[in-house]
């Protein structure tokens, strides 16, 4: 048998070890704790340092056997958890030992996509963030050395250089305001409120540019995800890629777990369903409901005549849906009359004559 199963670690207990550890390495910083406590919340960090060895073997099989360089991400992280506290147990001294342990900050991070999604948009963003930089530094320099100039004789000691005005005008361009460190002339003062409002407009910028980054990023995961569902369905095969595209922005996809109720009888329809994984029951008179699996769809009157519910319509599994409603269907019935005409005749030919909703 592999030993492999027995190292790998899941997200949620990474995470509760790194707490843990995070949290034993701050009880062993209080001045006040006894020789046995503090034996002791050192084996807790020694064994969760040998969980982590094991985790980084693990890190280097998988990543050798499948040559998978998507992984080094992880695998930086699972040697700095290794590597850094071992570091200090042989290179600092016994009072700040323990401390090196705080690098399990980063294991956590090693199961979020969301920071491979920041590392995207950070990158197709980078000209715009940088020019918005070279602003601040401008800003930045210009206001530190009028601040120099205009209180250099009132403050000698804060305004005395202009390294030492930086500090002022970082404090007021960040609107933070410590107050430390404030202009006694009027002159001071009129900068130092045209510095503020120069500080809230370069955040405001700074903000907007990975705001935009973000939707833009998310819009195209969505796309592509929808753009793979969309090409599973057999049904929209047969559509030109201009077509295809516009179903793709229109489709909605939608995961139903197994037994809940996905439309009812009677009720009115706003949208149909096409099935991607999975199977849904369709109740009707007779004693057997019908199953449709991956490739059918179900609703389509609800676009087409606008009747309500003939049947409820459950999930038999769990299923994937892509829905399309009814505004949707009229605006690409009007831009692309093929994918109505597609909808129309398949409906048409699957019903046999009754209608599936």
């Amino acid at each position: 048998m592999s030993a492999r199963p027995f190292l790998k670690i899941s997200a949620p207990l990474n995470g509760l070890l790194a707490a843990a550890g995070l949290i034993t390495v701050a009880e062993l910083t209080a001045r006040d704790i006894g020789l046995t406590a503090k034996l002791s919340l050192e084996l807790v960090l020694a064994g969760i340092w040998a969980i982590y060895v094991l985790q980084l073997a693990d890190t280097v099989m998988r990543q050798r056997a499948k040559d998978d360089r998507g992984r080094t991400p992880e695998l930086i992280i699972d040697l700095l958890a290794v590597v850094v506290p071992l570091a200090g147990f042989l290179l600092a001294g016994p009072r700040d030992q323990s401390l090196y342990c705080g690098i399990w900050l980063l294991k956590p991070l090693r199961h979020f996509t969301f920071f491979r999604l920041l590392g995207r948009v950070v990158a197709r963003a980078a000209p715009n963030l940088v020019g918005v930089t070279s602003v601040f530094g401008i800003v930045l320099f210009g206001a530190s050395l009028f601040a120099y100039l205009i209180e250099r004789d009132i403050q000698p000691d804060k305004f005395g250089s202009i390294p030492q005005a930086m500090w002022w005008a970082v404090v007021t361009l960040s609107t933070t305001g410590y107050g430390d460190e404030i202009p006694m002339s009027f002159a001071g003062r009129v900068l130092a409120g045209l510095v503020m409002m120069c500080g809230i407009g370069i955040f405001a910028l700074w903000a907007g540019i990975l705001a935009t980054g973000f939707f833009e990023e998310v819009r195209r995961q969505d796309f592509v995800r929808n753009w793979q569902l969309v090409a599973a369905v057999p049904l929209f095969q047969k559509l030109g890629s201009a077509a295809f595209v516009e179903i793709v922005r229109a489709l909605r996809p939608r995961v139903v777990p197994a037994g809940a109720i996905i439309c009812r009888k009677g009720e009115a329809g706003d949208q149909m369903f096409f099935i991607v994984e999975g199977r849904v029951s369709i109740t009707t008179p007779s004693p057997t409901p019908i199953e449709l699996g991956p490739g059918s769809f179900f609703g389509e009157m609800a676009l087409i005549t606008g009747e309500p519910r003939s049947a409820t319509v459950s999930a038999a599994t769990e299923v994937s849906l892509l829905s399309l409603y009814a505004e949707d269907f009229q605006m690409l019935s009007s831009s692309n009359p093929e994918i109505a005409e597609v909808i129309r005749k398949t409906a048409e030919a699957r019903r046999g004559g009754t209608s599936r909703d």
